[in-house]
């Protein structure tokens, strides 16, 4: 029998879901914990899992799509490699002199992170070339050996080599790393021009040192995930969810780690735009919680956010052009999400002004919230959710998660006790105060980019998105929610709905003009075939062209479509001109009518759209839903008080409106429908949670 299904796996700090998809667009899904000490584990062990519920065989599997925080936790945790970084003489310090933003202005004592490479293991050596890409001082290749030899003294595991000007003429920067992993086998080595070959020197030296730090690890990681792979028979192709929303095979992600920096909340706003489209909804904010965080994007007329303005870790990870200069530089394309330390898993506590405080530590997966009984005793979100009954009192996950109410409810009682509360309203200000949290994280996207949170739809999902999703929403004046199917495993849905993509870029500074039009619509066919070869199909891919334009003497750039056919009876360079201005308008507000524009890079994607019927995509329960209540107490607050609230499943649902209180239960997930709000669901299988224009909580 040949391969047929595919399979996804996206790791969370709590979870790790498993999606599986036939070719008939059949959906299976399930959940195991995530296994901090190897998460390639879990992944395993979730595959194998729904292979036997299944009963199929592993060989069945032609691809096995993956998503993982693996890269990003390396950066926040600090655990990367022992880095080098190699440059021009005379540029050794661009690490430490960074921009001129900071992101705590009225902070005078601020400190900004130190660099994922001490200045004791960043090197100059001798060479120069000119803007141009001209020689000016050629490579000194007997201080390269010698700094060889000093690099192996140094147990250095990764070296990043960033060159002035590299992005016009690779040759220096191709010569050290060819003398390098002659010379440090094992070592991994990286380049500038092959990781970002783009104009800005902080920028692209940042990214480098970032692929650099992580390059090991990941490495180790995708090997390790590889074999295990191969020892359970599964022969399957072996692909990662990028930055960018687009799967590429793992080989190009060993050779360039930083395209994975921020690939896990990457994969669900990616099922988001396609299957919420596919319903009707293409104008929506992503609202994703899980265990240890939550994460919103926004979606504009089916048009996912992204950027190549972001920076990760040194206590942030976020996008923009104007808060920056707290974390990490990382100039690749990036969906745009704002992320908050508050999930399930988060920690609840009091602090020296005896004020309630949720997050941003999390329980994660071990030892896990109190109702989990694997040694957790702090209180946190799940147990607040536990003790309001909007939580199965006795398991999750179809009962694979046991839950011990009575542990929730001690300790909640102890926070409790401390701020002189009762039981329920101190659950409740739990919860709350988690909403208030990831508020912040939906105007982030919204609100703070001008664009008002009440002309889109909630698309809510993770392990916690349905759970806390209707009353965020009444918070932001959001009168409608959809829940997916699976919204519980989402994320790794949302893997089996992305395209696999390549993307190449080159530096192209010209003023814009005919002659430089048609140079750089040559440079972009030969950017195309390289990406063409990196996807290695024989289908032929969705090919897109952008150039990046600025008014001359301007420090940043924007960046427009680039046709790839020019109509004989246009100018080119009015249409780029018109297009730019009209989208530096839509950016700043106005624009420079006549001032002269200039190129300063070219982009190339090339993406082959996932094999499957993703636009026929129907659950087919792998897993049971586990034993529920007919009718549960849950609390809503001093307005609503403790009420009998039906449970039911999704199936019970249908397309007229069913008058909350509520609650969904299911095996991905719960989702919780107040007073005031009304429940039903599509033909696509969406739960539909519609608010009436009462407040639910109360004044």
């Amino acid at each position: 029998m040949a391969a047929i299904l595919r399979v996804a796996a996206d790791v969370g700090g709590t979870f790790t879901d498993i999606a599986c998809l036939s070719p008939a667009g059949e959906l299976w899904t399930c959940k195991v914990p995530s296994t901090p000490d190897d998460y390639a584990r879990a992944v395993i062990e979730g595959i194998q899992l729904l292979t036997r519920n299944l009963g199929v065989d592993p060989a069945d599997y032609a691809e096995v799509s993956h998503a993982s925080t693996v890269a990003t936790n390396t950066i926040l945790e600090g655990k990367g490699a022992r880095t080098a970084l190699v440059t021009t003489a005379g540029f050794r310090d661009v690490l430490e002199l960074r921009r001129i933003r900071v992101p705590r202005l009225y902070e005078p004592l601020y400190e900004k992170p130190a660099p994922l490479v001490p200045r004791r293991h960043r090197y100059e050596v001798t060479e120069r070339l000119d803007a141009s890409g001209a020689v000016v001082h050629p490579l000194d290749e007997d201080q390269v050996r010698k700094l060889a030899s000093t690099l192996a003294q140094a147990q250095v595991e990764a070296v990043a080599v960033s060159l002035l000007h590299s992005y016009v003429n690779p040759a220096h920067e191709r010569r050290i790393a060819e003398m390098l992993k002659a010379a440090l086998p094992g070592c991994f080595v990286t380049v500038s021009s092959e990781v970002l070959p783009e104009i800005r020197e902080y920028e692209r030296t940042s990214t480098t040192v970032v692929s650099a730090y992580v390059g090991p690890v990941v490495t180790r990681y995708l090997r390790s995930l590889q074999q295990r792979l191969a020892a359970g028979g599964i022969d399957a192709r072996l692909v990662m969810m990028q930055s960018s929303g687009g799967t590429i095979d793992v080989r190009q992600v060993i050779e360039r780690p930083a395209i994975v920096v921020e690939s896990g909340p990457a994969a669900g706003v990616i099922g988001a735009a396609r299957l919420g489209a596919r319903a009707g909804h293409e104008s929506i904010i992503t609202f994703d919680m899980g265990g240890t965080t939550a994460k919103a994007s926004l979606i504009d007329r089916g048009e996912v956010s992204s950027t190549d303005e972001y920076e990760v870790g040194g206590g942030i990870s976020m996008s923009g052009g104007l808060a920056k200069g707290g974390g990490y530089a990382l100039k690749l394309p990036v969906i745009d999400v704002s992320e908050v330390g508050a999930g399930g898993g988060s920690i609840v506590r009091i602090d020296a002004g005896n004020a309630l405080k949720v997050g941003p530590d999390s329980a994660g997966a071990v030892p896990g919230p109190a109702c989990y009984a694997r040694g957790g005793t702090q209180a946190t979100v799940t147990d607040a959710n536990v003790v309001l009954g909007y939580l199965n009192p006795h398991g999750l996950a179809g009962g694979t998660v046991p839950i011990d109410a009575a542990l929730a409810r001690a300790a909640i009682q102890t926070i409790a006790t401390r701020l002189g509360l009762e039981l329920m309203e101190t659950a409740h200000g739990i919860h709350r105060l988690a909403n208030a949290a990831m508020t912040r994280a939906v105007k982030a996207v919204s609100t703070y980019r001008g664009r008002d949170p009440r002309d889109f739809s909630l698309f809510a999902f993770g392990g916690n998105g349905g759970i806390h999703a209707a009353s965020l929403a009444d918070d932001l004046q959001i009168r409608q929610v959809l829940v997916p199917a699976a919204a519980g495993v989402f994320s790794a849905v949302g893997l089996l709905c992305a395209d696999r993509e390549a993307l190449r870029s080159a530096a192209f500074l010209r003023p814009l003009d005919a002659a430089s039009v048609g140079q750089a619509r040559a440079r972009c066919a030969l950017l195309e075939r390289q990406a063409r070869a990196d996807l290695g199909d024989s289908e032929s891919p969705v090919v897109r062209w952008r150039a990046a334009l600025r008014y001359a003497g301007q420090g940043f750039e924007l960046a427009i479509e680039l046709p790839q056919v020019i109509a004989g009876d246009t100018d080119p360079v009015e249409d780029l001109s018109a297009a730019f201005e009209l989208e530096y308008r839509r950016t700043y507000g106005h624009e420079l009518v006549g001032h002269r524009l200039e190129f300063v890079a070219l982009r190339v994607f090339a993406a082959v759209p996932p094999p499957g019927a993703i636009a026929a995509m129907r659950m087919r329960p792998a897993q049971p839903h586990g034993p529920r209540d007919a009718v549960r107490k849950a609390y809503f607050g001093a307005t609503h008080g403790l009420l009998d609230t039906p449970v039911i499943g999704r199936d019970e649902l249908d397309a007229t409106p069913r008058r909350g209180p509520l609650i969904i239960e299911e095996y991905e997930g719960t989702t919780v429908v107040p007073p005031q709000a009304t429940a039903c669901r599509d033909v696509f299988g969406n739960i539909v949670v519609a608010l009436d224009g009462g407040r639910l909580h109360g004044a």
